[in-house]
């Protein structure tokens, strides 16, 4: 049974952790791979919080940061030049989740371990693998457009369109699979339905684009995997001059999607702030250098886990989830664009 947290929660075990874990008795090279840049999470939070906590607890330790710009094969030359480097562990968040099977293979051929990173590999076990709960996250978001469409007095029958991640990345399947459970327990129709090939927004757009031309007011939401589709969706119904712009959803909590929801053009998303898992992921490593086996919170694709789950943000509580818990500040989102309704939120003055 998977074992839940909240943001807080997850914040508050991980820096106790970091707090009173003994540090790592072995310096190491530790390679932090990660899969693409057209999300710009890796380079401000995913990377930053695992160097920081590494540096708590292996100050000794060098660490490594590649990325393999959504290029599979770059990732292959990638984790073969930090195994030439001497690397021990290696953080990965595969590009293409079947062929980091055989980038496993290779490393543990080695006696290099490999940690999966936000995305699972779900063809060969990996030594750990800590996330957040995707498919927790997709059934999250899509769960809340469906009480929305009600609340809103929407009729059973209506229409949604969806727009999943890539094709290539396993924890989209798992986003997918959950969004799939709240749309087919639900009464509405799933219209249309697209996989996002690399995560691109354009594509997203364009996509949206032609369901808009093909179904016109027959869409009433848009169940989106993550920010960066959702703000292609939402270029898209713009584009095509609807309004009201129907709810969307979203997943990571971007600042131009926060601001899209402060604004009204996007219904949700989901905080997940990166550092949390970077931070267990190093407190995994410290673990390993130090000889022991660390704790698994559960298992997926047979490998020892620990997954946290977020929070839903909306208009109604991004101030509480947002604003009040330090995640982002009024300076960074609320731009003079977006001040009178940051006012309006009691998120500025």
């Amino acid at each position: 049974m998977k074992k839940r947290y909240s943001i807080a929660a997850a914040s508050a075990l991980v820096t106790g952790l970091l707090s009173t874990a003994a540090l790592a008795q072995e310096a190491a090279t530790v390679a932090f791979l990660m899969p693409d840049q057209a999300s710009t999470r890796y380079e401000e939070h995913d990377f930053p919080g695992f160097k920081a906590a590494m540096d708590e607890l292996c100050p000794d330790c060098t660490v490594v940061y590649q990325n393999a710009n959504a290029d599979a094969s770059l990732q292959q030359q990638q984790i073969n030049s930090v195994i030439a480097q001497g690397a021990k562990i290696v953080v990965l968040d595969p590009v293409d989740s079947s062929a980091a099977a055989g980038l496993v293979q290779i490393a543990q051929s080695q006696d290099v371990k490999i940690i999966a990173y936000d995305r699972p590999i779900p063809d060969v076990p990996a030594d750990y693998y800590v996330s957040f709960d995707n498919e927790g996250i997709g059934k999250a978001i899509a769960q809340s457009l469906v009480d929305h469409l009600k609340a809103e007095g929407v009729e059973a029958g209506a229409g949604v369109l969806q727009i999943n991640g890539s094709p290539t990345d396993a924890a989209a399947g798992l986003i997918r699979d959950g969004i799939d459970a709240a749309l087919d327990g639900s009464e509405y129709e799933t219209l249309a339905e697209y996989d996002t090939p690399d995560w691109a927004p354009p594509k997203a757009q364009e996509w949206a684009a032609g369901q808009i031309t093909r179904f016109g007011d027959k869409i009433t939401g848009i169940v989106a995997a993550n920010d960066g589709t959702a703000g292609g969706a939402i270029a898209a119904l713009k584009a095509a001059g609807v309004d009201p712009v129907p709810p969307v959803t979203g997943n990571d909590a971007t600042i131009a999607a926060l601001q899209l929801i402060i604004a009204g053009d996007q219904y949700n998303t989901i905080s997940k702030p990166s550092e949390i898992v970077a931070r267990a992921a190093a407190e995994v490593v410290a673990t390993f250098l130090k000889g022991e086996t660390p704790e698994a919170k559960t298992t997926l694709y047979d490998t020892p886990s620990e997954l946290f789950v977020p929070a839903v943000v909306t208009r109604e509580n991004i101030k509480a989830e947002i604003f009040d818990k330090g995640i982002q500040t009024p300076e960074e989102v609320c731009t003079a664009e977006y001040a009178d309704a940051c006012k309006e939120l009691g998120i500025l003055e």
